[in-house]
């Protein structure tokens, strides 16, 4: 994951600097009564929508876009936010945690998507006592949309408030891992179907993409567990006790969610240990062909150059040349002799458990030599 800080190092802290490259700021609303009073709007500026904050009894502000710098800072000034955790906000590579400035609690969390590849964006989340502000970077979808549909047939959301809108909404988030992850299973299984064929080339780029966005993936959701696991047992005056059992089930699905990616990254690493192991056999099988080849292939070689010499000495009284050239019968002579030689040789390897089925797996030659080969 690359990180691109745009503070220079040794800055004071607290700047706030956005990334021009994000989308301008959208500011939805949304504000609701325990009557039933429902109000959905999309505001054009922070001050429209701090103007709401007193007139329900629950009102969510949604930031989808970070790059506008002006809007952060101005929700700072408005809802009392603090210096550092809007240089975290406009920073996007924060990993998940939880901290308390004052009444208000910070909380950020990463969402997930996967339209080809694994991709993540920061979830930041400010939580007051009637209100609740989030920041979306914009790019990884929106899973929030259940979220909305609840808060408009009202119910436990406005009566419980500001934590329990916050516990929605990380719940939300934590689920969404859910349909990656059987994403990932899926392609899981089609590999393992044809990671034991070593012609298939692009089997070990598929297993790389996907221990790469395993490895996003962990790198998401790790850090969260810590920070649910804080605001299920601690006392956080943001989460009443009503709502405490639902931040452990939170806190559940995380757990559920990281031992789900540590065994698709297990499994990931299997299937490529099995495919490297397959081509390895796959060559040891070429080679050992190659190799009775090249056995059977060598007396053969070494008779035919001892007979292809034709060395002929016609003079003195003890010819030094070979005898066999003037037999009537040396030509079939060497051949049979070839022919045995090969007969000789491929039922030694039979023998051996080398070729054929002349031995079974892990019995001994018959000279107590070594274990056969196949």
């Amino acid at each position: 994951m690359k990180i691109h800080r745009r503070t220079q190092p040794g800055a004071s802290p607290g700047q706030v600097i956005s990334d021009p490259s994000h989308p301008q700021p959208t500011i939805q609303v949304m504000a609701c009564c325990q009557s039933g009073k429902i109000l959905e709007v999309e505001v054009p500026t922070m001050d429209s929508a701090h103007a709401l904050v007193g007139q329900h009894d629950l009102v969510w502000i949604n930031v989808e876009g970070l790059g506008d710098a002006t809007t952060i800072e101005r929700a700072g000034t408005l809802f009392g936010l603090h210096r550092l955790a809007l240089e975290d906000t406009v920073n996007v590579h924060q990993r998940a945690k939880v901290e308390a400035y004052g009444e208000t609690l910070f909380i950020v969390l990463r969402l997930v998507s996967c339209p080809e590849r694994c991709a993540t964006e920061q979830l930041s989340i400010f939580i007051g006592p009637t209100w609740i502000l989030t920041f979306q970077e914009g790019t990884a979808g929106d899973p929030f949309e259940r979220i909305r549909g609840r808060l408009r047939e009202g119910g436990r959301i406005c009566q419980l408030g500001s934590g329990y809108l916050a516990y929605a909404l990380m719940d939300a988030a934590v689920d969404a891992y859910y349909p990656v992850l059987e994403v990932y299973a899926e392609r899981l299984d089609e590999l393992e179907d044809i990671v034991v064929e070593p012609r298939n080339l692009q089997v070990m780029d598929r297993l790389h993409e996907v221990k790469a966005d395993l490895l996003i993936l962990r790198r998401a959701i790790w850090p969260l567990r810590d920070a649910m696991a804080m605001l299920a047992r601690e006392d956080t005056p943001r989460f009443s006790f009503e709502v405490r059992p639902y931040l452990r089930d939170c806190y559940d699905h995380v757990v559920q969610v990281v031992e789900l990616i540590e065994t698709y990254r297990e499994l990931t690493a299997d299937l490529r240990d099995l495919h490297m192991s397959s081509i390895s056999n796959r060559i040891n099988e070429t080679m050992r062909v190659l190799t009775i080849i090249s056995t059977i292939f060598i007396p053969l070689t070494f008779i035919a150059g001892i007979y292809g010499m034709n060395f002929d000495f016609a003079g003195g009284a003890m010819p030094l040349n070979m005898p066999e050239l003037h037999w009537y019968w040396g030509y079939p002579t060497c051949l049979a002799g070839m022919a045995i030689t090969v007969i000789c040789l491929v039922v030694y390897f039979y023998r051996q458990g080398w070729i054929g089925n002349g031995r079974h797996w892990g019995e001994p030659p018959p000279d107590g030599g070594d274990k056969a080969i196949v």
